[in-house]
């Protein structure tokens, strides 16, 4: 289910996926849905981008997320917000050919969720949110198995499954804010007949954002995270490992991400992020030594480890133009955290508010009263 994983805004993947101690867009819907809590107007972003054409040609991947501000009398003033999400990846076109070389068809494989989110403040620098969602996975059309009896199989190349997310956002000071969530929690999904199926990516995340400079001129925020697939925890097929040791192991593999994101003038926007995951060897400090390549993190080049000679880094980038952060586009590209040469740009149409910005266009375009 690797639509889970995808960081789906061009803004979150130029700062490397660190947003869940943010989240302060419709975006919060994929970080830390208790986010939407703080958020007082309506908003709405849409996304889109290819995916890995270095890997394979023709994927892409699509996102949206909207929501509005609720008013409940029960939560005696407290803000509330509802909102919605889609995400789509298209996994490219795929030939079918039987053992003897017959061509037999054509066929898109893709992956999608649909989900619903709500959120509340619980006091007035803390909020709470929750999302369901269902997935869907379209790995092969049924006909594929009349026409590959060879596989011994008659069913399985579809899947439907389920699953849920939970976050808190916590203010404590004006120009800080910490948050926590844990997402894809749900039952996995069935694809073949056997019964057999993959484990929900179930994700801790845990992310802060510190606000040094936010003027009229200028608004900085440093944005650190750590997050960490639950799957598969502590797994020692041969039981000699100690705890002590896991539990290193565990850490090291942990996703890490540092976000510097950049305002001027409520116009233009500028992001930067470092981005390392050893499990799945992306991004981080990518050493070559003695004709191997080799991922370390930040912690190993600052132990003063002999690492070889320095590759690459795993940085992601972008920018956004737009009004007052009324409406905005942006662009960002995490090419660089692969290992292998691609391409990897998204871009995002973002409002973040609706209605006041519509309000603002209009007064520009009234007369002057004498």
């Amino acid at each position: 289910m690797g639509v889970l994983m995808i960081w789906p805004s061009a803004r979150s993947t130029a700062l490397a996926g660190a947003m869940t101690g943010l989240a302060d867009e419709a975006d919060a819907t994929y970080f830390n849905p208790a986010g939407l809590a703080f958020q007082t107007t309506a908003k709405a972003d849409i996304s889109y981008g290819n995916w890995l054409p270095g890997l394979y040609g023709g994927m892409y991947y699509a996102s949206a997320a909207g929501g509005t501000p609720l008013h409940l009398p029960f939560l005696r003033g407290h803000n509330a917000f509802i909102a919605g999400s889609l995400t789509y990846l298209n996994l490219g076109e795929t030939n079918i050919v039987n053992e003897r070389g017959e061509y037999l068809g054509r066929f898109v494989a893709w992956r999608g969720t649909i989900a619903a989110a709500v959120a509340a403040e619980l006091a007035e620098h803390l909020a709470v949110g929750l999302q369901a969602k269902c997935i869907r996975s379209y790995v092969v059309p049924e006909w594929f198995w009349k026409y590959m009896p060879e596989l011994g199989m008659d069913m399985g190349g579809t899947g439907n499954a389920w699953a849920c997310d939970a976050g808190v956002l916590w203010k404590p000071l004006p120009r800080f804010s910490v948050g926590v969530s844990v997402d894809n929690i749900g039952p996995g999904i069935t694809y073949a007949s056997s019964g057999e199926h993959d484990l929900s990516p179930a994700m801790l995340r845990l992310g802060a954002c510190w606000t040094p400079v936010n003027n009229r001129f200028v608004r900085v925020n440093v944005l650190p995270e750590f997050d960490k697939l639950l799957v598969g925890m502590f797994f020692d097929t041969a039981g000699t490992k100690t705890f002590e040791r896991e539990l290193r192991e565990e850490l090291r593999d942990a996703w890490k991400s540092f976000g510097v994101e950049v305002t001027g003038f409520e116009l233009l926007t500028v992001r930067l992020g470092y981005f390392e995951d050893h499990a799945w060897q992306r991004g981080g400090l990518v050493f070559e030594d003695e004709g191997m390549t080799y991922h370390y993190g930040l912690g190993d080049v600052l132990a003063g480890r002999h690492l070889g000679k320095l590759k690459s880094v795993g940085l992601c980038w972008g920018f956004g133009i737009g009004y007052k952060d009324y409406f905005r586009f942006d662009v960002s590209s995490d090419a660089a955290i692969y290992d292998f040469p691609t391409t990897n740009w998204k871009l995002s149409l973002v409002a973040n508010d609706i209605a006041g910005g519509i309000r603002e266009l209009k007064q520009g375009h009234e007369p002057w009263e004498e």
